[in-house]
């Protein structure tokens, strides 16, 4: 994509933030961990119902939960709904994710659950955190173009939560090492290592390559959210963060050219090495990364922009917030005027409207 293609979209998207009230894509809320088994103790579930989340629930006796849901282009995307609150929120999660289930009248525009329809389910998290997952005989029952879908939707879904790092299957009682319909090879527990919407282009010998997962963005104009994709990046390229801002630079690819696109103008450039300090990495670019804004506005980064790279960069292990600079200085403001002085986190909850 051209750099004027992507400042015409830059500028499309911050008017249609402003036009667009209440459409927020990221939204903070305190952690919830599901059960270490299916069941809680008295104790626990009050705990558990005590606790508060900061503007994200709907009612008193709903949360909001990362679904990895599919959009119209085949992606996997999280959405978040506002699920009851439950004694078994790990289980609670994944049966929303069953087609013509739960899940049915919150779905948002465009989107569909993954999971074939009327598969019971049932889940157990062991010490080690690693979330069994058992399914009845329904589960055989999907398209085999949806199968890598499906498993990282599984596994996506369940490690968003504190106490759950790794997942494995099985069906009717019986360990899944292949999926059923396309065989895709189980081996072990899936991770988030795994990757997710995994782009492969142009990678001629993935074995001298590493996965590195960032966030585009999909959907139209209107209802825009962000899809994570994982790349492959040369195992030669030692700086994770700055490979990170690369691909974001680069575009999702020929592979998400019609769906995805990056805000990132192509002559943006890190002038220095990214440096991460107590769980902070500084960024500093060059003036191009600027968007034009509201009212002569100059200093302006975009919310997409700044929203793909906080995403992105703390998928990596140990980055917990963003700060960015142009050529060192750091007076930067947003579409809304306000300051980005202060290093910015990574949200609780990603794609937090309702399209």
């Amino acid at each position: 994509m051209s750099k004027n293609n992507k400042l015409t979209i830059v500028s499309a998207v911050l008017i249609s933030s402003v036009l667009i009230s209440g459409c927020s894509l990221l939204g903070d809320k305190e952690k919830v961990d599901p059960p270490q088994t299916t069941s809680y103790e008295d104790d626990a579930v009050k705990e558990n119902a005590d606790k508060e989340t900061a503007g994200e629930v709907a009612t008193e006796d709903a949360m909001p939960i990362e679904l990895y849901l599919m959009d119209k282009y085949g992606y996997v995307v999280p959405q978040t709904l506002n699920l009851p609150k439950t004694n078994s929120i790990a289980k609670e999660s994944l049966e929303y994710l069953v087609k013509g289930g739960k899940v049915s009248e919150m779905l948002p525009n465009d989107f569909q659950a993954v999971i074939p329809q009327d598969t019971k389910i049932s889940i157990n998290v062991d010490e080690d955190k690693v979330a069994t997952v058992d399914f009845s005989n329904e589960f055989k029952e999907y398209e085999a173009k949806d199968e890598e879908k499906i498993l990282q939707s599984i596994t996506w879904t369940l490690t968003q939560f504190d106490s759950i790092d790794a997942v494995k299957l099985s069906l009717n009682g019986h360990e899944l090492t292949e999926m059923p319909v396309n065989k895709t090879p189980i081996q072990g527990a899936l991770t988030r290592a795994d990757g997710i919407n995994v782009n492969t282009d142009d990678v001629t010998d993935i074995t001298n390559t590493k996965p590195l997962t960032v966030y585009y963005i999909g959907g139209d104009l209107d209802s825009y959210y962000y899809v994570p994709v994982t790349k492959r990046v040369s195992n030669a390229e030692e700086n994770n963060v700055a490979a990170a801002v690369g691909e974001l630079i680069e575009g999702p690819g020929m592979g998400g050219a019609t769906a995805l696109t990056s805000l990132l103008p192509n002559d943006v450039k890190l002038l220095d090495k990214p440096v991460v300090e107590d769980g902070k990495v500084t960024l500093n670019f060059n003036e191009n990364i600027y968007s034009s804004g509201l009212n002569g506005e100059e200093k302006v980064l975009a919310d997409e922009v700044l929203n793909s790279l906080v995403l992105s960069l703390t998928e990596q292990e140990g980055i917990e917030s963003v700060s960015v600079t142009v050529n060192g200085e750091a007076d930067l403001v947003n579409a809304e005027g306000e300051s980005l002085t202060k290093p910015v986190t990574r949200p609780e909850n990603v794609n937090t409207g309702s399209f």
